[in-house]
């Protein structure tokens, strides 16, 4: 596979689950594309192994505010609450995956990362999976949840936890390929 001319914005905060983005990011980076961390936070951003464990911190390449969906070919939203639940109360952030939707760019969210889907009113319509706890939200939201490792929607991949990366990993590969 070779995906050398892509350019990935992983769109993350503090809070962030280190190997729901560590593990996409390796993928991507070996497939020889061009990985992106796009965030609000300054300077650097605290990752972590579930909700309390500290985990490694990450240089933050472009502030959200700065990026723009002409300079990336894929959105990846990595999960983890405090993450998640920070991204989706950041206007530029959400900003960001309305221009992806409305480029019909490829997005990819793991866990509760779909939870910006309904804050960007982009889950309507669309099937899709996350961590179980924003089950309910995504189905207010007008999505059409489903319980699977992966689903493809369109320009849309949603996967529901860390057990589910491989597939996840694959599903983005796959797309860009």
């Amino acid at each position: 596979m070779a995906i050398s001319d892509k350019k990935i914005a992983f769109l993350l905060t503090n809070g962030v689950e280190q190997v729901e983005l560590t593990s996409p990011r390796a993928a991507l980076d070996e497939a020889g594309a061009t990985t992106v961390i796009v965030s609000p936070s300054e300077g650097t951003l605290q990752a972590m192994e579930g909700d309390w464990e500290h985990a490694d911190t990450f240089t933050v390449d472009t502030p959200v505010s700065e990026a723009s969906v002409e300079d990336f070919d894929v959105l990846v939203l990595p999960g983890g609450t405090l993450n998640a639940d920070a991204l989706r109360l950041d206007e530029n952030a959400v900003e960001l995956v309305k221009a992806f939707f409305a480029a019909d760019k490829p997005v990819a969210a793991i866990c509760h990362a779909p939870w910006i889907l309904a804050e960007a009113d982009v889950a309507k319509g669309r099937k899709l999976t996350s961590f179980i706890s924003t089950k309910t939200d995504l189905i207010n939201a007008g999505a059409d949840w489903t319980d699977a490792e992966v689903v493809v929607d369109g320009n849309l991949i949603t996967s529901r936890n860390p057990g589910d990366l491989d597939a996840f990993n694959a599903a983005i590969a796959e797309k860009l390929s």
